[in-house]
């Protein structure tokens, strides 16, 4: 059985499910993302996790030391880990991430997967950007993806924070 529980967070109300050894989702609640196989439970890996999330979020950490289980296909979860890949203050367009996984052609299918990206912000999805530079698609919105980026360029910027 999974266990999922609610937050208020700086960029606002998340889900944080786990299966009793691993982090499988994290979501900005909505009608829609609430699961009823999921029970509200609020377990002492959830606590770790909100607790890690809200350190990112102020600044004070760059990097998630949590056990992950995200639930996708093999391809999927080849994309997943190369997101995790990617350095904290930096992006990646959808094109880099293709070749990095050895399919420089699979753009859009990278795309695909980034947009079904169950542990947002754990698994840094908000760091991949079009091939123009140019942000697009997050499931936050767009602002919350800006938001998380200039964060994370401020962790670089910033000499003085211990991370």
């Amino acid at each position: 059985m999974k266990n999922v529980f609610y937050y208020n967070t700086k960029i606002g109300k998340m889900g944080i499910e786990e299966n009793g050894a691993a982090i499988t989702r994290v979501f900005f609640l909505t009608k829609e993302s609430q699961r009823e196989v999921a029970k509200k439970e609020e377990t002492i890996l959830l606590k770790e996790a909100i607790k890690e999330i809200n350190e990112y979020l102020d600044g004070k950490r760059n990097s998630f030391d949590l056990p992950l289980s995200p639930e996708g296909t093999e391809f999927q979860k080849k994309v997943w880990d190369a997101l995790k890949e990617i350095p904290c203050g930096e992006t990646r367009s959808y094109g880099e991430i293709a070749k990095i996984i050895g399919n420089e052609k699979a753009s859009r299918a990278v795309g695909m997967a980034n947009n079904k990206n169950p542990i947002m912000l754990i698994i840094p999805c908000h760091r991949v950007i079009g091939a123009n530079g140019k942000l697009v698609g997050y499931a936050g919105g767009l602002d919350i993806k800006e938001k998380l980026l200039n964060l994370e360029k401020n962790y670089e910027n910033s000499k003085n924070k211990i991370f």
